[in-house]
């Protein structure tokens, strides 16, 4: 599920320090040490939620993310002139193909040196594209099927997405409708993904599998909706306005909690169905964590975060109630407080 990097001043090229190193970066196929590393310098939440999983759906995941973080780079890179953002995402896309070859080293490195981001984690994710593909693929033909189809399936709602941007690179969603359908675009197609995967690495699930799935897109939306009203200020200096400027904040926020509500209702099948414990803990433990950042973000504004202290009262507790079989959430006003 996307997240967005604000730039903290550019660096000419041949000027930036870390550029030579990055540009240098091993293509290699990736170690689970190298993708833990590279989990954790793209990513909060998921750096958190992912090593809970259970092998193999843990590496599956992991490099799922992976890529669709290469793809969150272009979407999100404001100092790219559109056509530059649709002809990367394009390129990204076809290398998910059957059959296609890997992205040249050529090309990888101009991507680098154009700076989508400042983010060092991200710039060093983009250099490692095509050993992140590589890995993915070497999971097996069925984990692979699932992935890349899903995951081109995100990046042509993206190139939708930019598409729509001003000549400036500028977007602005104009209603609740474009806003709902932007978060299943970059997040609902996520949760049909992991359910799929789940399902994979869990035959039992099938029996649930239809219930899950029609609660997939919603536990995806939740999450990103969550991500937008937090991360709204930023974005719009980046000439992002997701929050559509005719809809009250209320009613952003009463549909996060809907959603987030649903998202319980996807993680206690799973609990009832006897689920892996690392399928539960991963699930619940982002729901959590969005109901404590939308009780900060309502009352202290877009920015609010939750802090690291919180994060590992929730970890704690999450792990505790699949342990012990008991209820993972407890009830919105009391999960609010972080």
């Amino acid at each position: 599920m996307p997240t967005h990097t604000h730039p903290t001043g550019a660096h000419p090229i041949g000027t930036n320090p870390t550029e030579a190193a990055l540009l240098a970066a091993s293509r290699a196929e990736l170690s689970d040490s190298e993708l833990s590393d590279l989990l954790d310098k793209t990513s909060r939440t998921f750096a958190v939620s992912i090593p809970l999983l259970d092998e193999p759906t843990k590496r599956r995941v992991g490099l799922a993310y992976l890529l669709l973080r290469i793809a969150d780079n272009f979407e999100d890179a404001a100092s790219w002139p559109v056509v530059a953002r649709v002809v990367a995402l394009q390129r990204f896309a076809g290398a998910l193909k059957p059959g296609a070859e890997p992205i040249s080293d050529a090309e990888v490195d101009e991507w680098v040196a154009r700076r989508p981001q400042e983010n060092e984690g991200y710039l060093e994710l983009l250099t490692k594209t095509n050993a992140v593909v590589a890995a993915s693929r070497a999971c097996g033909d069925d984990p692979w099927r699932v992935v890349a189809h899903h995951v081109g399936r995100s990046i042509e709602g993206m190139i939708d997405t930019v598409t729509r941007s001003t000549s400036a690179g500028a977007l602005e969603l104009g209603s609740l409708d474009d806003l709902k359908h932007y978060c299943y675009l970059v997040a609902g197609i996520v949760g049909e993904l992991l359910t799929e995967l789940f399902v994979l690495a869990a035959p039992g699930l099938s029996e649930v599998e239809a219930e899950l799935q029609a609660r997939a897109a919603t536990f995806g939306e939740g999450l990103q909706l969550v991500n937008i009203v937090k991360d709204a200020a930023g974005d719009a200096e980046e000439g992002r306005q997701f929050l559509p400027t005719g809809v009250a904040l209320s009613d952003v926020f009463a549909l996060a909690r809907a959603d987030l509500e649903i998202a319980q209702e996807y993680v206690e099948l799973m609990r009832r169905d006897g689920t892996p414990s690392g399928h539960l803990a991963f699930t619940a433990l982002p729901v959590r964590l969005a109901w404590a950042t939308l009780g900060q973000v309502e009352k202290r504004g877009a920015g609010a975060k939750v802090s690291r202290l919180a994060v590992a009262r929730h970890l704690r507790a999450v792990r505790s109630a699949v342990k012990r079989g008991e209820p993972l959430f407890e009830a919105p006003a009391a999960t609010d407080r972080a």
